[in-house]
């Protein structure tokens, strides 16, 4: 009898770590969080950073916005085109030397962009980085 239940036992061990294992191994092939940046301003002085997570109802962008400079605000633009076409753009600004945190909350969307910018406390007004893709759907 004690025979037959570490048999039992042994079985039962090697077919949890087996089908464990497996799963692990498909749940780390499929990411559900992105990381990005850093994204700097043409001239260095604003720098974003961030991820991009897999929510229930579709993604979230979040990140890190610094302003070094100390005159004028650091900006972040995030453009993200949804599966229907439909272009949006958030802009997130910083205007005291440190670091500011931003989100955004997205439903289906084929790709996101972001970009760093200087500029005033009301817009962007140049210095802008190149849009830096931190995510496309099936990329």
């Amino acid at each position: 009898m004690r025979t037959g239940i570490r048999v039992l036992l042994g079985l039962t061990t090697v077919a949890a770590l087996t089908f464990g294992g497996s799963a692990a191994a498909s749940a780390a092939a499929l990411p559900s969080i992105w990381k990005w940046g850093p994204v700097y301003s043409t001239d260095g002085h604003a720098e974003a950073r961030g991820k991009v997570a897999l929510a229930q109802s579709g993604f979230v962008v979040y990140g890190s916005l610094e302003d070094t400079l100390g005159s004028g605000c650091s900006w972040a633009q995030v453009r993200a085109l949804s599966a229907r076409g439909k272009v949006s753009t958030a802009s997130y600004y910083n205007c005291v030397p440190g670091k500011g945190t931003f989100r955004k909350d997205y439903g289906a969307v084929l790709t996101i962009k972001v970009r760093a910018c200087r500029g005033t406390a009301t817009r962007p007004t140049g210095r802008c980085s190149r849009w830096k893709t931190v995510y496309t759907q099936g990329g």
